[in-house]
C-alpha cells in the first residue's frame, strides 16, 4: 500500500535539531592540542615514506618514529576512557614500483595506524564511519628522507583532526563504530590508504563514510587576501569509481552523475555543519522548488561551512579518498579553501626574500579546530543515525505527474525510526524539501519524478539523519513487491 500524502505536507529542509552531547563533544575540541600534535609530528624532521628504511637517522626522527607515537596517542587516549579504543598497526610492504616515475625503488615498510571506538548497539556495530589523514611527509625531492620535510599543512593537520575527534568522541558510545585512522605512503602513491581500503574490503567492513582530511591547515601567509578561514572545501566524486560502462551509461540516463553515494556523504557532511555552526549569513537556494517562490527560500550559512566542490579531487592532485572509492566506499576530500604551493612539496629555504616550505608558522590551528569539529560532528551524527534505507525505488509503471517510491528498512533500523523523502530540483546541489514518512516504507507525493532529483534517509528518533540514497526505477508487473528493475 502506498500513502498519498497532500502537497502542503511539504516543507523546506532545515537544520537538524544539535545533539546536546555532540555539542559538547565539540566544544572540547581544542586548538592548544592540535597545535601540540602538529608541533609534534613536525619534530620528526623528515616524515618520507622511504625513511623508513633508512638505518642512519637520527633517533626521534623518521615516519617509523612518526608512527609509533601516533600510535602511543591513540592507546593513550583509549587509557583516559577505559581502553574503549581497539589500537591497530596496518603493517606491510610495498614492492618497488616499476617504471621511470618509481617513488618506492626498493621494498618499503609502510605502516597505517587506526584505532576503533567500536559500536554498542549488536545489530549496528558493524556499519563504521572512518576519519584519516597521511601522516608521511615531503620535501622538494620525493625521494629525499634526510633534508627537512616538516609537513606541517600537508600533512600534520588532517592527523591533528583525527587525533582530535578520537580524543573527543572517545567519551561517548554510538550504535554504529567510528574508526579513527592515519595512514602513510600518500605522497610516494597513496599506498597506506590503498592498502588500508583494500584491507576494508577483504575482511567486510561495512564502511559507510569516509571522511579524508588533507591540506587543512587554513594557510596564513602574510599579504594573502584571497584565503577563507570561515571554509573548507568538501570533494566527491560523480560516477562511482567502481561503476561498469553499463552502470555509468544507466546513471548517466537517470541523470543521476551528481547523485553517487560520496556526493550524498558530501551533501550529509553539510547539513550536519548547519546543526553545530551558527549561521551568520543567508543565501537563497538555486533552483525552485515545486509550489515554493525562489525568493521565499533561503538558507543560511554557517560561519564556518563546507563548500561542496563536486569533482573528485583537484586539478593535477589526487589523494587518499580515492583509495577507498577504488573499492566501492563512500569517500570525500576536505582541503582548506586556498592552497599555497610555496608551502607544499618545497625545501625549507627563504629565496628572493619569500619563504618556502611547509612550516608551522603558516598553520592557522583555530581553523584546524573547525575543521576537526565537523568532522567530529559529522562521524558522531552518522554514527548515531541507523544506516541507509536499501532497495529503493521509484515506481514507473505508468505515465503521470505523481512520484512512488519504496525502500526496505535498514538492519537494525529500531521501531522509533522514521524516514524522510527528501528532493531538489535538479539544478540546484543541496536538498531543498522533506517530507516524512513515519514508520512507512513506501509513500505517493504529488510530485513530479520528471522535475526533480529524490533521496529517502533513515531518522532515529533524536533526529540523527542518515545520507540521502537516489531511487532506481523499477517497473512493476503486477504489485510493488514483485516490481523489476526498469530498462534505462
Amino acid at each position: 500500500m502506498f500513502f498519498m500524502l497532500k502537497a502542503d505536507a511539504q516543507q523546506p529542509i532545515s537544520p537538524a535539531p544539535a545533539d546536546s552531547a555532540i555539542s559538547a563533544a565539540i566544544a572540547r575540541v581544542s586548538a592548544n592540542d592540535v597545535r601540540s600534535t602538529i608541533e609534534k609530528l613536525v619534530s620528526f624532521n623528515n616524515r618520507n615514506t622511504l625513511s623508513s628504511m633508512e638505518p642512519d637517522l637520527k633517533p626521534g626522527t623518521g615516519v617509523s618514529a612518526a608512527a609509533d607515537w601516533i600510535e602511543s596517542e591513540f592507546k593513550r587516549i583509549s587509557a583516559d576512557c577505559g581502553n574503549c579504543l581497539d589500537v591497530r598497526r596496518d603493517e606491510f610492504t610495498e614492492p618497488p614500483q616499476p617504471g621511470a616515475a618509481s617513488r618506492i625503488l626498493k621494498p618499503t615498510k609502510v605502516a597505517n595506524i587506526y584505532a576503533v571506538l567500536r559500536g554498542t548497539d549488536a545489530a549496528q556495530a558493524p556499519r563504521m564511519v572512518l576519519v584519516t589523514g597521511h601522516y608521511d611527509s615531503r620535501n622538494t625531492d620525493v625521494m629525499n628522507t634526510q633534508d627537512p620535510a616538516p609537513g606541517a599543512n600537508d600533512d600534520a593537520s588532517g592527523v591533528a583532526v583525527s587525533i582530535e575527534c578520537a580524543r573527543v568522541l572517545s567519551r561517548l558510545r554510538f550504535p554504529a563504530s567510528i574508526v579513527f585512522a592515519a595512514v602513510a605512503g600518500e605522497e610516494q602513491g597513496l599506498n597506506g590508504s590503498r592498502h588500508l581500503a583494500q584491507l576494508a574490503k577483504l575482511q567486510g567492513w561495512q564502511l559507510e563514510a569516509v571522511l579524508n582530511n588533507d591540506i587543512v591547515g587554513g594557510d596564513t601567509t602574510p599579504g594573502d587576501t584571497q584565503q577563507d578561514k570561515t571554509a573548507v572545501r568538501v570533494f566527491s566524486e560523480g560516477i562511482p569509481a567502481v561503476a561498469t560502462p553499463e552502470q555509468a551509461r544507466a546513471l548517466i540516463n537517470l541523470g543521476a552523475e551528481n547523485d553517487s553515494p560520496s556526493r550524498e556523504l558530501a551533501r550529509a557532511v553539510s547539513e550536519i555543519a548547519s546543526s553545530y555552526f551558527a549561521p551568520t549569513s543567508q543565501r537563497a537556494y538555486q533552483g525552485t522548488p515545486p509550489g515554493k517562490p525562489h525568493s521565499n527560500l533561503i538558507r543560511q550559512i554557517p560561519a564556518f561551512h563546507p563548500v561542496l566542490v563536486f569533482r573528485r579531487d583537484r586539478y593535477l592532485r589526487g589523494g587518499d579518498h580515492t583509495s577507498f572509492n577504488a573499492q566501492g566506499f563512500s569517500a570525500v576530500r576536505l582541503t582548506e579553501w586556498r592552497e599555497n604551493f610555496d608551502h607544499q612539496h618545497q625545501n625549507v629555504r627563504t629565496q628572493d626574500g619569500k619563504q618556502y616550505g611547509d612550516l608551522l608558522q603558516f598553520v592557522d590551528f583555530d581553523y584546524v579546530a573547525n575543521v576537526a569539529r565537523l568532522n567530529a560532528a559529522t562521524l558522531a551524527t552518522l554514527a548515531s543515525a541507523p544506516g541507509e534505507p536499501t532497495e529503493v525505488h521509484v515506481l514507473t509503471a505508468s505515465l503521470d505527474n505523481d512520484t512512488e517510491l519504496s525502500w526496505t528498512a535498514p538492519v537494525g533500523m529500531a521501531a522509533s525510526g522514521s524516514y524522510e523523502i527528501v528532493w531538489r530540483p535538479t539544478d540546484a546541489s543541496g536538498w531543498t524539501m522533506v517530507q516524512s514518512a513515519g514508520r512507512a516504507t513506501s509513500i505517493k507525493l504529488p510530485v513530479s519524478k520528471d522535475n526533480v532529483i529524490f533521496g529517502v534517509r533513515s531518522v532515529d528518533a533524536n533526529g540523527h539523519r542518515s545520507p540521502a540514497v537516489m531511487p532506481v526505477p523499477v517497473r512493476p508487473t503486477r504489485a510493488p513487491a514483485t516490481a523489476q528493475p526498469a530498462k534505462l
